[in-house]
């Protein structure tokens, strides 16, 4: 185990280069099993919800062959089961992914439930099952499993979500690729990653339309054939460093971006008082004036990312006045919000709504990261404080950040990964 040690107060200089988005590879890896044969994924993050699930895949017999740091070459052809391995499944959330590519592969799917952070309750499914019911699957939810079958196969259907969720949104779309007829979606999800899943499989193949807007419409095809795709880059990974630097000050260069995708996260940066100037693929953030206050609502996008909610609050901490933040997606995820109180912040929470009162600066402490973004948020705190904030809980972080420590120090951060010595080993060092 490791913990990242900040000492704090230095503004951010320099560039930094944007990996390709976690929350498409999640997606599009599973993907990959309704493809028959060979299929190259570029610009793959180097983080762990990949590295696990490219385990599974390779457990259940895919083959997948590096050909660069960021380059797999995928291929499911000898796939012959529709049951997953359990012990990873449960580690992470995205998992869940394989229920529809498996289900549209093979007509059925036993898939673990998914794992993955927790912001204090459970993510349901229903949205997921009653799409797949409606494409002619028999679901159940039972012993931590949940068993999908078609045996009369897929067929296309009209589905209304009743929230636009992400990864009903997804999973619908993966097992509907080869059911026959047409099936129509709507009010599904518009995130950029929701795009980039579609993309990848009409680049194999599929005949999907609509992406990116209310109402996406699959024509089932016979067939997904191999091919080459490139991932986008990752909107949340660059709207965490662009909230690092305005909050610690200085002027940050961020490549490899998608401005568009940023538009929800730089319209409250520059309400904040930070300057942004935007280039083809790459922005120039910077801040140098105090800090002001806002209001932020998460919503689906286009609006405030759910996942930029404890970056956004982190550095709200620091603005003069009285900010507000409004949970719109999830029922609760102010979980952090201990940590940064132990750090002199000064918040209260009522019930999706954060209440956050300015502080003149921020102390080094020792705090826990509960989740993923919230470990960016604890990162993010640990920059502009005074004094040392040490950071336990970092496998979270690395769920989903690729070379976040390096990343970090090129730009003048004063942050490190430190090994933890297990307790057990250090009882055995004593008694020996």
């Amino acid at each position: 185990m490791t913990k990242y040690v900040i000492k704090g107060g230095r503004p951010l200089r320099g560039t930094i280069e944007i990996s390709g988005a976690k929350n498409a590879a999640v997606a599009i890896i599973p993907a990959a099993m309704l493809v028959d044969g060979a299929c190259r994924i570029e610009n793959i993050p180097q983080i762990s919800d990949v590295t696990m699930l490219l385990n599974i895949l390779k457990r259940m017999g895919a083959r997948v062959r590096t050909v660069d740091r960021h380059t797999m070459d995928i291929d499911c052809s000898n796939v012959k089961r529709a049951r997953a391995d359990f012990d990873i499944m449960t580690k992470i959330r995205a998992s869940y992914y394989l229920i529809g590519a498996l289900l549209g592969r093979f007509g059925e799917a036993v898939v673990a439930m998914p794992g993955g952070c927790n912001f204090g309750s459970v993510r349901p499914i229903d949205q997921h099952v009653k799409g797949f019911i409606a494409l002619g699957a028999e679901v159940e939810v039972k012993n931590g499993l949940v068993v999908a079958r078609a045996e009369n196969g897929l067929h296309g259907a009209e589905i209304y979500l009743d929230v636009a969720s992400v990864g009903a949104t997804i999973n619908i779309m993966l097992a509907a690729c080869f059911a026959e007829g047409v099936t129509r979606i709507e009010n599904v999800a518009r995130e950029p990653h929701i795009v980039d899943v579609a993309n990848f499989l009409n680049a194999m193949g599929a005949d999907i339309r609509g992406a990116g807007t209310n109402v996406i419409k699959i024509r089932g095809v016979k067939r997904l054939s191999g091919g080459s795709y490139a991932l986008i880059p990752d909107q949340i990974e660059a709207g965490t460093y662009m909230a690092a630097v305005a909050g610690t000050g200085g002027s940050l260069v961020i490549k490899n971006i998608i401005p568009k995708h940023m538009d929800c996260i730089t319209g409250k940066l520059e309400e904040m008082g930070v300057s942004i100037e935007e280039g083809e693929d790459q922005m120039l953030v910077s801040r140098v004036k105090p800090l002001r206050r806002i209001n932020v609502k998460t919503l689906p996008y286009p609006g405030f990312p759910t996942d930029m909610q404890p970056q956004i609050a982190t550095v709200l901490c620091l603005a003069h006045g009285t900010s507000t933040i409004t949970e719109g997606v999830w029922d609760t995820r102010y979980k952090y919000v201990n940590e940064l109180l132990k750090m002199g912040a000064n918040i209260t929470v009522d019930g999706r709504k954060a209440i956050i009162e300015g502080v003149d600066h921020l102390t080094g402490a020792n705090v826990t990261a509960w989740d993923l973004r919230a470990g960016a948020a604890m990162v993010i705190a640990g920059l502009c404080a005074q004094g040392v904030t040490e950071i336990e809980g970092v496998d979270y972080i690395e769920r989903g950040y690729e070379d976040l420590v390096e990343k970090l120090r090129a730009v003048g951060a004063d942050i490190e990964s430190v090994d933890i010595p297990d307790p057990e080993e250090q009882e055995i060092i004593k008694i020996g």
